[in-house]
């Protein structure tokens, strides 16, 4: 499995505190089934965290890289952010002054919990206009996804795709959530899951837990679909249908 949202880099958000936290982390994500991790740290937040492509993020995933080859974790950890939709974001984007995952077409965009939905699609125009092709961090979790319930598919429907979090199909965040992320999977407009990790604690990155659970209710080829096929692509740089 490949997960594509993972808060593993140590000092830059709320995700990981120090390293060693980090290389727990990657132990959770390996004895959960991950190959590989792209790191997503929260950036472009204003008043909150920034994160833009520096020295010090090259230099953290050089660090913990090295760090899982000396203690012999087999996990790749990759570079990216989670672009906060602020104002300026498509331009942040284009400057590659935030990162896209992994160099690829794919940004992995959030928003505030509470935007309207006019400017969310608006935002999302902007963006699909330059060619790339937004990854929606947890719609889930976004007020007017609960408000609407065709609001995925007009996400879908404009060229975006959308990634669930584990946390929100086991009710780790509210009944809402829960309800919304199943009705993406009931009706097929998920692509991808992701641990959405923080800590090696709580939201881990442990992902065996939520491929039994989408395997179950769903079938195992939604979950390798999910949790495989399309990250693969994500990494590669490849079309997603």
């Amino acid at each position: 499995m490949f997960d594509i949202h993972c808060h593993i880099l140590h000092g830059l958000d709320d995700g990981s505190d120090n390293l060693e936290e980090s290389v727990r982390m990657a132990r959770l994500a390996v004895d959960g089934g991950a190959k590989a991790v792209i790191a997503t740290p929260h950036c472009n937040i204003p008043g909150s965290y920034q994160n833009y492509c520096s020295k010090e993020y090259k230099s953290k995933i050089i660090e913990l890289n090295l760090r899982l080859k000396s203690e012999g974790i087999d996990l790749k950890v990759y570079p990216g952010h989670e672009i906060f939709a602020a104002d300026d974001f498509v331009e942040k984007i284009k400057s590659e002054t935030v990162l896209t995952l992994c160099k690829s077409d794919y940004p992995l965009v959030e928003f505030d919990f509470t935007e309207h939905s006019d400017s969310v699609y608006s935002k999302l125009r902007r963006l699909l206009a330059e060619g790339l092709i937004p990854i929606i961090a947890h719609p889930e979790r976004y007020a007017f996804v609960a408000e609407d319930e065709f609001a995925p598919f007009r996400l879908k429907s404009m060229g975006c795709l959308l990634q669930i979090n584990k946390g929100s199909l086991k009710g780790g965040f509210g009944k809402i959530a829960q309800n919304a992320a199943h009705g993406m999977m009931k009706n097929e407009l998920a692509d991808f899951v992701a641990s959405d990790a923080h800590s090696p604690y709580m939201r881990t990155p442990y992902l065996a837990d939520v491929r039994e659970l989408i395997s179950e209710l769903y079938s195992e080829e939604y979950a390798d679909l999910l949790l495989f096929k399309n990250p693969v692509k994500v990494l590669k740089n490849q079309k997603i249908n």
